[in-house]
């Protein structure tokens, strides 16, 4: 694998009809079968990782591998050969009619043993005695809920509590959406086979996949971010990348102004946590408009107050809108001068209901030169137009930025971010704790600032920010946002979105620190 296939590897999820392509690709110039013996050899020192750390030893170790009819079954059956050489004790339980004689006849050879499934209850019990269990029961290719037998030993491995190791993804996970039709495996790790799928990333499949683990088979990545369908997942050296320390050279105003018009009489607290938020970072000045002027500079003193309104203020890159603000004509005002603004424009909350249900406000964003981004929760985003994202979180929003001509991120466990082209980023890092009142003004506070400085630097250079650059730009501050979440809850308290907004100084040192100067 090349250096550049090696970073793509654990960083872009393709679709299956690209993953077919590439592995035919690689298959007509390799020997037969040697995709699947790298296969069955990455998923095999996985595997035997896993049982050293659980209970500490591979030799006398028991596995149980749950085999289908497609080529997993047969990665599950030579990795299962792998391990028993090693003295795990193997056995196969065939979860059809059909199954990889190839791979059966080399465990058998190892010591191992295969059973075809005719009584459910010696199966659940090989299983819940297991140290770990293999699911290789379908494939990249497999589609709808688990059928019996399948779905009953599923449930054992489940309700007993014994690691699964998932074969590429968790049977019953649809590979290019994540959505689950019914029984589906519960994975404590996924062995992705050269490269991560986008049904491990979103939806339902993002939480039933566990821990990801990518192997290289030989496929040329190459290109692969570009290929129609990709879906780039958010990692820690670029949300990094978007908050650099100051330069040298750098004042406040190259690091980038905020503006941002949130807040209300009824919700002070939505403008204060949105411009805490964006003062952590890479902004150097906020200006905040609006009605709580004396509460936000009573709270954070270096943030300047401009004027009554986005178009009576200074110059700023990045309109934040819309949080608390309210929808009354002096928000939707508001929310119209700075969508008349040739810099990138964030649209939360309240901004999102004006742009629902004002024809002035949805023409401002499609007719917009400069980047729009839009932060729905799935309410908001339903109300916008998009199609339910259930079944297809990625799809919906690549079809909401294509018909609003909008960055749109959609809040959520897994976060789904695609521009008008259909770039997509996800970041997946956010815990449970994040679900709370105010969290999601503290994500807009933070998003501000990143395309503000953004836009700074783009101006500095010449160029003008581009939609696939926002797009970045907001998936790597979810992802600051999603540390921020995990940094707050570590110590069992209960988490506010105030507890989110202190610890977003300690997110960013970490990322820094582990990513480098």
């Amino acid at each position: 694998m090349t250096a550049a296939s090696a970073d793509m590897a654990d960083t872009v999820a393709l679709p299956v009809e690209q993953v077919r392509r590439l592995e035919a690709a690689a298959m007509a110039v390799l020997p037969e079968g040697t995709l699947m013996q790298r296969a069955a050899a990455g998923l095999a020192v996985v595997c035997a990782d896993e049982l050293k750390h659980r209970v500490g030893r591979v030799t006398g170790s028991r596995v149980v591998a749950l085999v289908g009819s497609g080529d997993n079954g047969g990665d599950a059956l030579y990795a299962g050969a792998r391990l028993a050489r090693r003295g795990a004790r193997v056995d196969a339980l065939l979860a059809g009619q059909r199954w990889h004689v190839r791979g059966a006849q080399a465990l058998r050879a190892a010591g191992g043993r295969v059973h075809q499934v005719d009584d459910l209850v010696a199966a659940g019990e090989r299983i819940a005695a297991a140290d770990l269990v293999i699911d290789a029961i379908l494939g990249i290719g497999g589609r709808g809920a688990l059928r019996e037998p399948a779905a009953t030993l599923a449930g054992v491995a489940y309700q007993t509590e014994v690691p699964v190791v998932a074969v590429d993804l968790p049977s019953g996970v649809d590979a290019d959406t994540g959505w689950v039709e019914g029984a589906a495996v519960h994975a404590t790790r996924t062995v992705a086979f050269g490269v991560l799928k986008p049904g491990l990333l979103a939806g339902p499949g993002a939480a039933l996949a566990g821990e990801l683990t990518v192997i290289d088979i030989g496929l040329d990545l190459r290109g692969a971010a570009a290929l129609p369908g990709s879906v780039r997942l958010m990692t820690d050296t670029v949300a990094a990348q978007a908050i650099p320390r100051p330069g040298v050279t750098d004042d406040k105003y190259s690091r980038g102004v905020l503006g941002i018009t949130a807040g209300s009489a009824r919700y002070p607290g939505a403008a204060i946590l949105c411009t805490g938020a964006a003062r952590h970072g890479a902004a150097g000045l906020i200006r905040y408009v609006g009605p709580v002027a004396a509460e936000v500079v009573r709270r954070w003193p270096d943030v300047v107050t401009s004027g009554g309104s986005p178009g009576g203020t200074g110059r700023v890159q990045c309109w934040v809108a819309g949080p608390g603000r309210g929808t009354d004509e002096e928000a939707r005002r508001a929310v119209l001068e700075a969508l008349a603004s040739d810099v990138v424009v964030m649209l939360d909350a309240d901004a999102l209901t004006l742009l629902a249900a004002h024809d002035d406000v949805r023409a401002a964003v499609r007719t917009r030169l400069a980047p729009t981004v839009l932060t729905p929760h799935a309410g908001e985003f339903a109300r916008l137009g998009g199609v339910p994202p259930e079944r297809d979180r990625i799809a919906a929003v690549r079809d909401l930025a294509a018909s609003l001509g909008a960055v749109v991120l959609l809040k959520g466990a897994a976060t789904v971010v695609a521009d008008p082209a259909g770039t997509t980023y996800v970041s997946n890092n956010a815990p449970a704790e994040l679900a709370t009142a105010g969290s999601g003004d503290v994500l807009s506070g933070l998003i501000g600032s990143l395309l503000a400085h953004g836009q700074a630097r783009s101006e500095r250079d010449g160029t003008t920010l581009s939609d696939s650059s926002a797009a970045e730009l907001a998936a790597a501050a979810a992802h600051v946002h999603g540390l921020a979440g995990q940094v707050a809850a570590a110590s069992g308290r209960p988490v506010a979105a105030a507890d989110v907004l202190d610890a977003l100084p300690e997110a960013v040192a970490r990322l820094r620190a582990a990513t480098g100067p």
